[in-house]
């Protein structure tokens, strides 16, 4: 691979491998300085998460990011990128400029892994368990605080954890009454602009506040334009018990296909070449279809119901709904009649079996239910007991808008039409008790059942329902105010998704995970670091693969591990400066794993799992001369990783380093407009290459040589922007 301005390269690695002799950030400690263990006072607005998030008196390794810390980097990027920094986290971007589709890796862990839920309620999309961002632009400008626990973590709603779970809260009400407007431009023709505001409390009771976004961007690969609309809404009722709040949020994307990426020789010669939307015209001259975009729409209502019923008991009820639908547009060449239910057709005496055509390929999809959670709480003891039931229904159907040969086709044929329901109810009790002033046990239990139903060509008849049970239990020992030791044990079950039915005859996968860790807090001086062993059965893989709709695939692979050790600390080194790196060192195995190779099913033994780097350190370096400015330092660091479970030298991605330069500076003016927030960000300030991602596939050739069967291997990648930038204002009122 090609790399640029090298004496820079090597800077910014020595500044994200500092995180290898030091202790490591975790985001966790970017709360409020404290200089003890103990958790920090919940209020009634954060009833709506307390159920499924932890504090530092619970056996659960996790980081925590505040709006204060999201703020001076939210120049329009999505929320995978703004969490970029955090231990055991590799995020990517299909555009290259983390505008668009992004998508995050927890601990080797892809996104169908990461559980994500927003105040309490499920965000993953329930058949496919990923997590589509972009249908929630500029989502970061109504995030309170987000809350990632790496690993099982406790019971939550929603898919099963398998990497991670990621715990959402938007704004909290605001008593005083306010208004911003906020606009920033940067590279690749970058502008994104929101608008928000609060009525306050009125009469101590009320509150109405809301946001509207713009984000467009033509993205740093050819073509590869979002053009991103979001809206959120907040009616709030509050007393000194009861809050009851509701909530209209969504977002509407066109974005150009980028999931296509380039093979190795392009990456040397032309790193932002998107095939998407090529084909070849009459006269033969290369064309690119102009519509060739993913075009979707997402609208989510919740209405929270939270209630202090005594000193010792609260609730939490939530109703959900979310209504999703859209579709992707592609100029297909030579496609067969056969392939969309048509007859083929004679023309001047011959007979014609294709056609160019644009397709489109649709989703018109609802997703409701219901969350809850009792808590109680004393001096000794926490206990949750909750739960939630959740229905998705989905319609995938496909139509030709246009074809140069029609066949027999009518106006708004369908040329497949299947439907698919999911079903998911769970319930857990979980508890956190304290044995004396140093010891206190965790036990949680969750029962999980789902029902899926699909008929799709792609799936086949598909009507499987699953029972999960996963216990959970920890202890942890407070040695005195500053150290704190814990050691838990979570089981996890989760089902196949959609695409694990295209991919074959998919089993539920199994996880037992082990965590020991320690926790040190003073005033200048924050330390976490743990060591866990994650032992599947049946784990579903990523093979490196995609599908013709570029969605990774995956596989069970038996018997896999990831054993890793986390380090992440936070350090005072003055008044001026705070110190934040993070290091994740590991090993991602699949077990005894077997391959049919040149025809031969083969042992290759402890195989290293796709797309799970060995290491991984992050750095942070802050410098706030005065209180209105801050000046930060950020780097990364991504070590050598698979893209296939083989342990093949073409199916790698080179290690890289991101360093990236923000600043922000606060002007108060004591007027109509109280203050003038200025920001700016230089992404990737040394302008390395950068391969963050890519595809990995193999195929038996048995034509070349006649009675011999030939593996043949390929690779694709999504090359990151180079050295790029944004800058914006934020003007309050």
């Amino acid at each position: 691979m090609r790399l640029q301005n090298c004496s820079g390269q090597r800077i910014a690695i020595l500044l994200s491998l500092l995180a290898l002799f030091g202790l490591s950030f975790n985001a966790s400690a970017q709360e409020e300085q404290i200089d003890t263990l103990e958790g920090k006072k919940v209020v009634l607005d954060e009833v709506l998460v307390q159920a499924i998030r932890v504090t530092k008196e619970f056996p659960i390794t996790f980081s925590n990011l505040e709006k204060e810390q999201l703020a001076p980097r939210n120049l329009g990027q999505d929320v995978p990128i703004l969490m970029n920094f955090m231990p055991a986290v590799v995020t990517t971007s299909d555009a290259g400029a983390g505008i668009g589709y992004t998508s995050i890796r927890v601990r080797g862990s892809d996104a169908t892994r990461v559980n994500v839920t927003i105040n309490g309620v499920p965000y993953n999309d329930a058949e496919s368990q990923g997590t589509f961002w972009v249908n929630m632009p500029d989502f970061t400008s109504s995030t309170q605080s987000l809350q990632l626990q790496r690993g099982v973590g406790t019971s939550t709603n929603g898919a099963g954890a398998f990497g991670a779970s990621l715990n959402m809260l938007t704004d909290a009400y605001s008593e005083e009454a306010y208004a911003s407007i906020s606009s920033s431009i940067g590279s690749f023709n970058t502008l994104r602009n929101n608008v928000k505001f609060s009525t306050g409390l009125i009469n101590d009771h009320f509150e109405f506040s809301g946001r509207l976004s713009r984000i467009n961007s033509d993205g740093y690969v050819d073509r590869a334009r979002a053009d991103l609309d979001a809206y959120f809404l907040q009616g709030v009722y509050k007393d000194e018990n009861t809050l009851v709040k509701a909530l209209l949020f969504g977002g509407h994307e066109i974005t150009y296909q980028a999931w296509n990426g380039i093979t190795a020789e392009e990456l040397e010669t032309n790193r932002t070449f998107n095939s998407a939307g090529l084909y070849t015209d009459e006269n033969g001259n290369t064309q690119f279809y102009d519509n060739e975009v993913d075009n979707y729409k997402q609208d989510h209502f919740q209405l929270h119901w939270n209630e202090n019923l005594s000193p010792y008991w609260s609730t939490h009820l939530a109703l959900h709904y979310t209504r999703g639908r859209g579709f992707f547009e592609q100029y297909r060449e030579d496609e067969d009649f056969g392939d969309y239910g048509l007859d083929p057709i004679v023309m001047g005496g011959e007979t014609v079996n294709s056609t160019d055509l644009i397709r489109r390929r649709w989703l018109d999809n609802d997703f409701y239910g219901t969350v809850f959670s009792a808590t109680y709480t004393n001096d000794d003891l926490k206990l949750i007991l909750g739960g939630g039931y959740n229905e998705y229904k989905g319609d995938h159907f496909g139509e030709i808008i246009w074809a140069r040969y029609a066949s027999d086709s009518e106006i708004r044929d369908r040329y497949y039409d299947d439907n698919s329901t999911k079903t998911d109810f769970n319930s857990y009790a979980k508890a956190n008790y304290k044995l004396n002033r140093k010891w206190s046990i965790f036990g949680d239990v969750q029962y999980r059942r789902v029902g899926y139903q699909a008929n799709g060509e792609d799936t086949g008849l598909v009507d499987d329902t699953f029972n999960f049970f996963n216990p959970k239990a920890g202890v942890t020992f407070d040695l005195n105010r500053n150290n704190n030791f814990y050691f838990s044990y979570a089981r996890a079950n989760r089902e196949p998704n959609r695409n694990d039915y295209e991919n074959g005859s998919p089993r539920p996968e199994k996880l037992n995970d082990f965590e020991l860790g320690w926790r040190y807090i003073s005033s200048n001086f924050q330390l976490n670091t743990n060591i866990y062993y994650m032992r599947y059965k049946d784990q579903l893989v990523l093979t490196g693969e995609l599908n013709d709709v570029g969605a990774p695939l995956r596989s069970n692979v038996g018997d896999s591990y990831r054993l890793g050790l986390e380090v992440d600390a936070n350090v005072r080194l003055s008044p001026k400066f705070v110190w934040q790196p993070n290091l994740a060192l590991s090993d991602n195995r699949n077990i005894d794993f077997y391959f049919q190779r040149d025809g031969e099913l083969q042992n290759l033994g402890n195989t290293h799992i796709a797309y799970s780097p060995q290491l991984v350190a992050g750095n942070i370096l802050v410098f706030q001369p005065k209180t209105n400015l801050q000046l930060s330092l950020l780097s990364k660091f991504v070590g050598k990783q698979y893209m296939g479970n083989i342990d093949s030298e073409g199916s790698t991605l080179d290690s890289y380093t991101q360093t990236d330069f923000n600043i922000q500076y606060e002007i108060n003016t004591n007027s109509f407009i109280k203050s003038i927030v200025l920001s700016g960000l230089v992404n990737n300030i040394f302008d390395a290459d950068i391969v963050s991602n890519g595809y990995f596939f193999t195929y038996d050739d048995d034509f070349s040589n006649p009675g011999t069967v030939t593996t043949i291997e390929g690779a694709g990648y999504y090359p990151q922007a180079g050295i790029n930038f944004l800058v914006g204002a934020t003007f309050n009122f």
